[in-house]
């Protein structure tokens, strides 16, 4: 099953520690029943870094088709350390303890590709994918 894109962009601000940050940025949080928005008016720029840009071309390079086998393990590794140096550039709080809120991610990033490979075509592709469109 493809994970929704809300789920992956809700991870994605989990893994960042950008709750913490932006509330403390731009106030209090929303009343009961509403929401926000943590990634900023445009959730593209949030995922539009070299960070992002790095764990797109580890896909492509891992997932595309012809790609060696997977070694969904390796593929993890080289993704949780991305999505660390993410976090450390991002917001304070966002050291190695975030990276247990993105653990998912390259697996349903795995799925996403195997359901519909046309997603590592581009990198907006790629976020389409994950986020949702523009």
């Amino acid at each position: 099953m493809r994970p929704s894109p809300q789920l992956l962009a809700a991870t994605l601000i989990a893994l960042t520690g950008l709750a913490t940050a932006a509330q403390a940025q731009h106030g209090a949080p929303p009343p009961a029943g509403r929401s926000a928005n943590l990634q900023g008016e445009d959730p593209r720029k949030f995922v539009d870094n070299p960070h992002m840009r790095e764990f797109y071309a580890l896909s492509v390079a891992t997932l595309r088709p012809g790609a060696p086998p997977l070694d969904l393990k390796a593929y993890e590794t080289k993704a949780y350390a991305l999505f660390h140096a993410f976090g450390e550039t991002r917001a304070k709080g966002g050291g190695p303890g975030m990276v247990d809120h993105l653990k998912l991610i390259p697996g349903q990033v795995v799925q996403i590709v195997k359901d519909d490979p046309k997603v590592l075509d581009s990198f907006d592709s790629f976020i389409d994918a994950m986020v949702g469109p523009k």
